[in-house]
């Protein structure tokens, strides 16, 4: 076996705990854990990647197994037709680092793009109103666009917050609802009755449970949806023909590399979004995020500013994140 398509594979697990706890409609979010990769080639040049738990992981995600069956040592012929068939994290990591190899990031291909201004992430319930005013006192550099948590409190308290939030947001701003699958038909339904027509909603983000695809499609009928939830249950077929946004969290996804390719040929409605990752899988959500800014229906990444923590493993050299990680 040639040593030229050998690589030499290393893992370490990482957690950290969020600033603040993520509340949705799912539960709170008040930590992450994943594993960070190391893929060393013959020659010495090293691909970095990333897998992160699942952001609502319902019990073992199987993660840690896959990871253990891989050899430290592989063949990348043999290792390229594996990645379908491995968790999608897993494989998001290892195509990463493959990407990393041939290339992604270097100053040959122009380095790693820094993403265009992001979404404002609104705490859930009535504290989003505290948290809107802050951002209106700030010098926003880009018109602001906003996305906030819903069906994690009580409706009637979010209908009335709702008031609250379109009374005070700037005309110039967008809207974003995201009700992580919350809501049932009649309530999902009441929503869009009073948002219909509402120009500064950009969408309703996952308002319906994953698998109700035809209350989705009714749904986007009336209002700009965006399906996120409920991607693992669509065909490929189906994806393409949503008229709607799609919300892709790159670092939960599968293999990165054709997402790339089809981001650079101008691939519409893709809205690129934080898995709250560390510092590696965080330049990739960038550069794809500066991808999507470029193409046809520009809009703002979904990367959750004020939410990351500080230190090490946030750091935008890999070699940073794998040590602090030890």
């Amino acid at each position: 076996m040639s040593a030229l398509g050998l690589l030499q594979l290393r893992w370490r697990p990482y957690r950290f705990a969020l600033p603040r706890a993520l509340i949705t409609s799912r539960g709170a979010v008040l930590h992450r854990r994943g594993w960070l990769l190391r893929l060393q080639a013959w020659d010495g040049r090293c691909g970095w990647g990333e897998a992160p738990e699942p952001l609502f992981a319902a019990g073992a995600s199987g993660l840690a197994a896959a990871i253990r069956q891989l050899p430290e040592v592989m063949n990348r012929a043999a290792l390229e037709p594996q990645l379908a068939q491995l968790p999608a994290p897993l494989a998001c990591a290892l195509g990463l680092a493959l990407a990393e190899l041939d290339g992604l990031g270097s100053a040959a291909s122009g380095g790693w793009q820094p993403a265009p201004p992001p979404a404002q992430l609104l705490p859930a319930g009535e504290a989003a109103l505290e948290a809107l005013d802050s951002h209106l006192a700030g010098a926003e550099a880009a018109p602001l666009t906003l996305k906030w948590k819903v069906a994690a409190a009580d409706d009637s308290l979010e209908r009335r917050v709702l008031e609250q939030l379109l009374e005070r947001l700037p005309a110039t701003a967008r809207l974003r609802l995201d009700a992580n699958g919350g809501w049932d038909r009649a309530t999902a339904s009441a929503w869009v009755d009073r948002l219909a027509g509402e120009p500064r909603l950009e969408w309703l983000e996952q308002p319906l449970p994953p698998q109700d695809l035809a209350g989705l499609e009714t749904l986007a009928q009336r209002i700009s949806v965006a399906l996120d939830e409920s991607l693992p249950y669509l065909s490929a077929e189906q994806r393409a023909a949503w008229p709607g946004w799609i919300v892709r969290r790159p670092a939960q996804e599968a293999d990165p590399r054709p997402l790339l390719a089809q981001l650079r040929s101008g691939l519409p409605r893709q809205m690129l979004s934080t898995a709250f990752e560390t510092g590696i899988a965080r330049r990739l959500l960038e550069h794809l995020a500066a991808l999507q800014a470029v193409g046809p229906t520009p809009t703002a990444p979904g990367l959750a500013p004020g939410w990351r923590p500080q230190g090490g493993l946030f750091a935008a050299e890999p070699e940073q994140v794998w040590e602090a990680a030890a």
